[in-house]
Parts: C-alpha cells; sequence; structure tokens
C-alpha cells in the first residue's frame, strides 16, 4: 500500500488483505539495508488471523522513496507520522535489530500511541564494529558478505535450505544488494549514535516482547540483557539454535511467538487467532 508523508511515497505491505484501521494494529519495523519483505512470513500470517497489518519500508529503503533518514529519533518520528496518516491511533510496533531501535524510540516519543513492542534480535548499545563500518564505507559487497555470514546460524539444513532453488542464505544477499548504495552506512551509523536506548527502556509505558537468537552474533543475547533489566516487567523468548535472521531462520518461532504476546495487549483482549 502506497501513501504521501511530507510530499515523498511511503510503502507499507498490509499482508495480502485490505488496511482497517478500526482493527487492532500490528505495525512491522525492518533493520540496516532491509525493506518490508524481512516479515513475510509473520505479517502474512497475522493479516489473515484478526490484526490489521503494516510492514513499512523505511525512508530510502524498498519502496519508500528517500532519502534514508540519519538517525533512529527521526525514523522513530516518521513511522508515528505515517501511523497517523493511515488512520492509526494505537499500534503495536514490531522491530528487528535497528528496527527494534526505531519501535523503543517510538514508545518514547508517543507512548499513548503504542500499545506494545516487540524488539527481535535487538541490543544496547547496538554498536558495529569498525572492520563492518569500514567495509560499509569502502567495499559495501563485502560488508554485505560478512553480515550474511554472522546474521545465520542455520545455513546448511531446514529452513536454509528448505527446497531445491531456494536459499534464505541467498535470499537475505540478494535483497541487501537491492538498496541503494550507501543506505547500509547510514542505518550503520544511526545504530552507533543512539543513545536513549535505555532511558527509553526505563520509563517505558506499554508491554515489551523481547524474541532473541540463541546464536545470533549480530546482536548477541547477553546484549539485550541491559535493556531487558531497564523494562523490568517483560516476556523474553529465546530461540534455540537460531541466529540474527531470526524472521527466515526461525519463522514458525517468531510467529508463534508475536501472536500469543499480541493477544495479551491491552488493546488487544477482544482478538483471539482463527
Amino acid at each position: 500500500m502506497k501513501f504521501e508523508l511530507d510530499g515523498r511515497s511511503g510503502y507499507a505491505y498490509t499482508g495480502g488483505r485490505a488496511f482497517d484501521p478500526s482493527r487492532p494494529v500490528i505495525a512491522f519495523v525492518h533493520g540496516a539495508q532491509h525493506d518490508h519483505s524481512v516479515w513475510i512470513l509473520q505479517s502474512r500470517w497475522l493479516a489473515h488471523h484478526g490484526w490489521s497489518v503494516l510492514a513499512f519500508d523505511l525512508p530510502g529503503h524498498g519502496r519508500s522513496a528517500g532519502p534514508p533518514l540519519t538517525d533512529i529519533e527521526s525514523m522513530a518520528h516518521w513511522v508515528l507520522r505515517s501511523l497517523a496518516t493511515l488512520g492509526v491511533q494505537r499500534a503495536a510496533i514490531v522491530g528487528h535489530s535497528m528496527g527494534s531501535l526505531i519501535a523503543l524510540e517510538a514508545a518514547g516519543q508517543q507512548p499513548q500511541s503504542v500499545s506494545g513492542i516487540a524488539l527481535v534480535a535487538t541490543a544496547f548499545p547496538m554498536q558495529v564494529s569498525d572492520a563492518l563500518l569500514q567495509a560499509a564505507d569502502q567495499n559495501e559487497q563485502a560488508a554485505f558478505d560478512m553480515i550474511n555470514r554472522w546474521s545465520h546460524a542455520r545455513l546448511t539444513h531446514r529452513p536454509g535450505t528448505p527446497g531445491p532453488g531456494f536459499s534464505v542464505f541467498n535470499q537475505n544477499l540478494r535483497l541487501m544488494q537491492r538498496q541503494a548504495p550507501g543506505v547500509l552506512l547510514n542505518d550503520f551509523n544511526a545504530c552507533n549514535v543512539y543513545a536513549r536506548g535505555l532511558d527509553r527502556a526505563s520509563h517505558l509505558h506499554c508491554p515489551a516482547l523481547f524474541v532473541l537468537g540463541a546464536r545470533d552474533a549480530m546482536t548477541p543475547p547477553k546484549a539485550a540483557k541491559a535493556l531487558i533489566d531497564a523494562v523490568g516487567s517483560s516476556t523474553v523468548v529465546r530461540i534455540p539454535g537460531c541466529g540474527h535472521a531470526i524472521m527466515a531462520e526461525a519463522p514458525d518461532e517468531a510467529r508463534d511467538a508475536l501472536a500469543e504476546w499480541m493477544t495479551r495487549l491491552p488493546a488487544n483482549e477482544v482478538i483471539a487467532a482463527a
């Protein structure tokens, strides 16, 4: 679904169903160098089981016009304004990696607009290694190769290669290659400088879900501990044998964690998955 914000075109995938803002809304936010498609296996199921779905392409990513926004605060503000533009008064926000910081910041900026946040493969601080930053600046293909290797823990068996001609590993590589040059460095810099995470977490006014991959080499589970401790009361789901690309490597587990958590949010008490 296309929409317009500040004279630029934005895009949100609705899971194959017409978007209805009167139903409980779940908004998905992708991570660095990605777009809405990373959520395809979860967003489509939820859209057909009681929720209205918006899986956004951030500015300068996927089908949303650029330029990309340069900091987490601006990205969170864009998500909130996009929701308002589409007639949404209150939504749960789910973010992966960089998107998890955006979800956290959005809940801090407008707590009245956020019914809950799910932080998938998160960390704080979300520091990017010097080697990866240098590669993003000077040799993006080398950076893509590094990210792809570190993001996947299940390369040799399902769902790494669930069938002939299909590879989660290659799919992620092609997705990164489709984004505009310079987006990766922009996104990494935004993660590097974001400093409000613990303050936002400690003043959170809505339920929080953490979904962590036990073998995540990009944002190891231990790197989420400070956020979990700051939030205090939260739900934590750890997926064994899974890396950073949780939505692709453990699609069923990620979907189930989100669906069960969504039914317990105050705004969604009357919704039960069919």
